[in-house]
């Protein structure tokens, strides 16, 4: 209470205007005013630079200088992950205040109302750009650029193939515009631009350094079928797959593996087209120089076949040194054949050196001179006469051609065939492939030539048929072929004969037909040419003709025995009447003297 006896009241305090609350108003009035001239006047709708005062997992806090800070989800900053507290933003301003009072700020609006034009000044003045890869797509990556969803297309990632497109997602990465699509608001975008520029500079500073027969270190590349790209540290060379190895290679992976360091020597270069030629087998002496000087024509080698060809065999003797077996030196036979008939890639061999050419680096092979040739001693192994099986190879319009062995053929002309058969093609006596039983005739061995026989087998049937078919003989025979010259008629003993149509004609006048069995006589018959001929009409027209002429001979005898008894009367008429004619004539006679 003592205490409260020494404050002293305000001299100035109106009471009444206190319990009005008119002075607590106009306080708050000054002070509002004054607070509001502090702050910056925003419009909503507007693009401002505001300052980042914090950040943390989920919002950036902006300050615009205006009465409350706004608050903007950090995932809009993605773009630029050093994005720091004090930098300066640009933020779209949605709303003054929402429900709680909160200033509310869009950074992403912000850079998508400018984006348009930013982007399409960047592409003309060249400018480099950041974007955030934000994930793939077909053929490569979309990248916000601006606010503006660009696309990155696999290829202008970069310099070198990539072979994982996810490594990059949420990386933020500097490009370069390469293309607007103005009427589709498409952007493409490259990284491999930037870098090309710069490398390509590298580039041209090695290709002027280089000199033919230079070795150098690089890495694998790329590899393809046709080759292996290297790097040589800015600028690619290949690698033929012709100069990868010494050896054939199928693939280049089975020589090379992706990012192996590995030392390849110049070849040759091109510094327009900036092409660069590498070897990686002249690294490494040729397998012809290192070849033993001993081997020589005659020698046996091993080897595997690496390539197949119709006209031979490549054989690799030791890696990068091959020999041609060709398809004539794989057998004895005579036979023209293709050589995978005999081998195949991966095969492994036996041969002996035919020819061998050091300088030239060929060398000509042989597998049959491994086994002795039939017919150094043909004779003694098929003497004539002597009888074999063989098989069936081949078929001509005139025989049959047979292998008695591999190397040894020889020829059953089509008349040796068979004794009675008329054959006109082999293919109707045996089949390719058949077994047939054969007899040698004659050997050309010069020639490397059999001469068989198949009919030979048996005894000749025409000395029989010889005198069973004899002209003039009746047989029973049926008509198995029709031809516009006649018909082949089957005999007994499975011999056939012919005969032409006008001797197929019967007794009724009708022609015989096929499968028809009728009697034939022989009208002809050839032993050495093996031939026929027969004729059903004259089975009854050689009686008719021979009841025809006994009638005729019986008529002529009748006749002449009549004639005899008619002969005295005849004679005796004859008599008288001479004598009479005879007294007339002599009457006239005189007459005519007289007369005279």
């Amino acid at each position: 209470m003592e205490n409260l006896k020494n404050i002293t009241p305000l001299s100035d305090f109106d009471w009444n205007a206190f319990e009005n609350d008119a002075a607590v108003a106009e306080g708050q009035s000054d002070l509002q005013k004054a607070y509001d001239e502090t702050l910056n006047r925003v419009n909503e709708h507007e693009v401002v630079d505001g300052t980042v005062i914090a950040i943390n997992k989920r919002e950036v806090v902006v300050n615009i200088g205006y009465k409350s800070d706004g608050i903007i989800p950090v995932n809009e900053f993605r773009y630029n992950p050093e994005l720091q507290v004090g930098d300066t933003v640009e933020v779209y301003i949605e709303n003054q205040e929402d429900k709680k009072g909160q200033l509310v700020l869009s950074h992403k609006k912000a850079r998508a109302s400018k984006s348009w034009e930013r982007v399409n000044q960047a592409l003309e003045n060249k400018e480099v750009i950041k974007g955030y890869i934000k994930c793939r797509t077909k053929g490569g990556m979309i990248v916000d650029v601006f606010g503006i969803e660009a696309f990155l297309p696999g290829s202008q990632i970069d310099v070198k193939p990539i072979r994982d497109y996810d490594v990059f997602v949420g990386k933020t990465m500097e490009f370069q515009v390469v293309k607007i699509n103005q009427e589709y608001k498409n952007v493409v975008v490259s990284h491999k631009a930037l870098i090309e520029a710069e490398l390509e500079a590298q580039k041209q500073e090695i290709i002027s350094k280089l000199e033919k027969g230079q070795v150098l270190e690089g890495t694998v590349k790329n590899i393809t079928t046709y080759g292996v790209f290297i790097d040589l540290g800015g600028v690619d060379g290949l690698i033929h797959i012709t100069d990868l190895s010494w050896g054939r290679v199928n693939d280049p992976h089975e020589i090379v593996e992706l990012d192996q360091k590995l030392n390849v020597v110049i070849l040759d270069f091109d510094e327009e087209k900036k092409r660069i030629a590498l070897g990686l087998k002249q690294l490494t002496p040729h397998p012809w120089d290192a070849l033993d000087v001993e081997l020589k024509v005659g020698d046996k080698v091993s080897g595997k076949v690496v390539v197949m060809a119709d006209y031979g065999a490549f054989v690799e003797i030791a890696a990068g040194v091959e020999g041609l077996i060709h398809v004539s030196e794989m057998s004895w036979s005579q036979h023209l054949r293709s050589a995978q008939d005999f081998l195949k890639v991966g095969d492994e061999v036996e041969a002996v050196i035919l020819t061998l050419d050091r300088t030239e680096r060929k060398m000509s092979l042989g597998i049959k001179q491994l086994k002795e040739d039939p017919w150094k001693d043909i004779e003694e192994k098929y003497p004539v006469n002597s009888k074999h099986t063989a098989r069936v190879r081949n078929f001509t319009n005139f025989g049959v051609f047979v292998e008695l062995e591999e190397g040894v053929d020889g020829l059953i002309h089509i008349s040796d065939l068979s004794w009675t058969k008329k054959i006109k093609h082999p293919s109707e006596f045996t089949q390719i492939g058949a077994s047939v039983e054969v007899v040698v005739l004659e050997i050309d061995k010069d020639n490397r030539r059999l001469s068989l026989g198949h009919k030979q087998l048996e005894e000749n049937p025409w000395d029989v048929f010889e005198t069973t078919f004899t002209e003039g003989s009746i047989h029973e025979g049926t008509i198995i072929e029709l031809l516009d010259k006649g018909a082949v008629v089957q005999l007994q003993y499975g011999v056939e004969g012919f005969a032409t149509p006008k001797h197929l004609v019967k007794e009724d006048g009708s022609h015989a037909q096929l499968n028809e069995k009728l009697e034939f006589k022989v009208i002809e018959f050839n032993k050495d040419s093996k031939r026929i001929i027969l004729s059903h009409s004259r089975t009854f027209e050689d009686v008719q003709r021979a009841e025809a002429r006994a009638e005729k001979k019986a008529a002529a005898a009748a006749k002449r025995t009549t004639k005899k008894e008619e002969a005295p009367a005849i004679q005796n008429q004859a008599a008288s009447t001479s004598l009479g004619d005879i007294d007339a004539l002599a009457a006239l006679k005189a007459k005519m003297e007289k007369g005279e």
